[in-house]
Formats: C-alpha cells, sequence, structure tokens
C-alpha cells in the first residue's frame, strides 16, 4: 500500500495527487476514469493538472485582478482548500499560464448510528461533515464567481443521509436550495445562484457512479472554456468530437444558445411576458464576452 501523498501518473503524463491513507480512494480511482475519458476524447487538444489543494492565497490573488474595487483578506499562505478529489485543471495554451478549473470533487461519509446501535453505543450528533462542507463550497464559488459554471460535485453516503433525515436539508441549504442527486453546472439566473452538484443518498457511491457524474461536469466545462477563452484553436482541436458530433470550433454557437435558451425560459416563467422577458437576457450572454482564467 502506497503512504499518503504518493503520485499516481495517468496514461499520457496527468499526475493525480493521492491523499487518501488508502492507496488510491475510490475519488480517486474515479478520478482517474475522468482523466482517462477526456485524454482519450480531446486527444493531445488538451493537457490536465491535478492539485490537491486550492492555496488562499492563489484564489484572493485572482479575485483582486477580475474585481480590483472590492477588498480581499486572509491570514495565512498556508491556508488552503483541499477537496478529497482534489481539483483538476485545464491548462492553458504554450505561452498561457493561466489554469482552469473542470472538475472539483468531494465525498463525505456521515452517520456510524447504526453501527453504534448495534454495539449499545449511544447515538452521536449528526451534521459535523456538512458544516466543514459548506465552509470549502463557500471558498470555491468565490473562487469561481467569475464564470458562468460551478464544476463541484459532492457524493454524500452514510445513514445521516437516509431519505427520513433532517440532515438532507442542511445539504439542500449548502447546495442554494437546489434539488440534489442532479447535476447544476451552469449557473442560473445570470450568476446568482452558482450551486454546484450535491448526490447524498445512504447507501455508499460506487467507483462507476461517481466516475459517470464527474465525466459529464469535466467534459463540459472543457467545452466551456473552449468557447468562453478561444482556447485551442489548433488542428488537433478542430478534429476533437463533443458527445454530439459537433466540432469544437462549433460548439461556442451551441453554449451560447443553450445559455440564451435557458435563461429566455427562466425570465418568461417569472416576468409572463415576451417584452419583459428579452431584456435579462444580456446577463446569460455576458460570461462568454469577458473574464480569465485561474491563476497558475
Amino acid at each position: 500500500m502506497a503512504k499518503k501523498g504518493q503520485l499516481r501518473q495517468i496514461r499520457t503524463g496527468t499526475v493525480i495527487n493521492v491523499t487518501s491513507k488508502k492507496q488510491e480512494s475510490d475519488i480517486i480511482q474515479a478520478l482517474g476514469r475522468v482523466v482517462n475519458h477526456l485524454e482519450c476524447k480531446f486527444n493531445a487538444a488538451i493537457t490536465l493538472t491535478h492539485r490537491k489543494e486550492w492555496p488562499l492565497k492563489d484564489i484572493v490573488q485572482e479575485l483582486k485582478h477580475t474585481y480590483p474595487d472590492i477588498e480581499f483578506h486572509y491570514y495565512f499562505d498556508s491556508s488552503s482548500i483541499r477537496p478529497d478529489g482534489g481539483i483538476l485543471f485545464l491548462k492553458g495554451e504554450p505561452g498561457n499560464p493561466m489554469s482552469y478549473p473542470i472538475l472539483i470533487a468531494e465525498v463525505k461519509n456521515q452517520g456510524t448510528n447504526v453501527l453504534r446501535i448495534k454495539e449499545g453505543l449511544p447515538k452521536q450528533a449528526k451534521g459535523n461533515a456538512i458544516e466543514r462542507l459548506g465552509k470549502n463550497v463557500i471558498g470555491l464559488r468565490t473562487a469561481l464567481l467569475r464564470e458562468a459554471i460551478f464544476p463541484f460535485v459532492c457524493f454524500g453516503y452514510g445513514c445521516d443521509f437516509a431519505d427520513d433525515s433532517s440532515i438532507l436539508d442542511r445539504v439542500t441549504t449548502v447546495a442554494m436550495f437546489g434539488k440534489l442527486n442532479r447535476t447544476h453546472l451552469y449557473n442560473e439566473e445570470g450568476g446568482k445562484f452558482n450551486r454546484g452538484s450535491f448526490y447524498f443518498r445512504e447507501g455508499k457511491w460506487s467507483i462507476d457512479e461517481m466516475a459517470e457524474i464527474m465525466k459529464d461536469i469535466a467534459e463540459r466545462s472543457v467545452l466551456y472554456y473552449f468557447s468562453k477563452y478561444n482556447l485551442h484553436s489548433s488542428k488537433e482541436v478542430a478534429r476533437a468530437r463533443s458527445g454530439r458530433g459537433l466540432d469544437i470550433e462549433l460548439v461556442k454557437v451551441g453554449e451560447i444558445s443553450k445559455r440564451f435558451r435557458e435563461g429566455f425560459m427562466e425570465t418568461l416563467k417569472g416576468v409572463g411576458s415576451l417584452r419583459g422577458a428579452c431584456a435579462p437576457l444580456k446577463n446569460y450572454l455576458l460570461p462568454f464576452t469577458k473574464g480569465r482564467g485561474s491563476g497558475g
């Protein structure tokens, strides 16, 4: 068995930092499948990098660049956000020092009361893991305010997340009252709701289940960055195909159309008239016309 901090080499050179006490936790194994999937799909068109943590100093530096009129602060250079599955980044082209987060993964196991009851022990208090999760989510949402996506996913399991557990409402609160067990990649209402994806249940999530959900989030995140920042305009990218068979060069139109359509329908439901729905639509196109990637 490998020790904590061992590195795992994935197919074409992407390094995944293993931070679990086991050689490879389930989330790291699922992440390895995601990397292989992306590198097979996009061939040499992308370069990925994995980090086990996101230092607060890097987040604040980028926030200051993006929002120069707002004050930001942190105390210690050593402080960082450390998701269980780390952060998977899409690297910019040669000469572009930026990296773009395409997948942030967490796993939370909470609830030992079933075993404690069997052992004749009293029940423990519920909810600690969710409070810790909420802290990370606040920091990660803030780090990605400039983007129109929030490629975060958390898989939770344990008796505290059974269908009759009130702890589920603590999770929905962290999820900005979004539905659980559903992928929320794109922000809603002009960026006001950057919810992320929260998959919670009593039973443990398998590697296969996590990998499929993570593949979808990561792949669509890659296409989003291609379209917003005009990344990787080489012939290799032009030959890469999306899941719907579209050339990457056409993705920008497709993504804008998707955002336009979703935004229009949501606004129309809210205002009840065609004229009232048209004015706010610029909010849905704005993310494709400005901004930059994450530092590093």
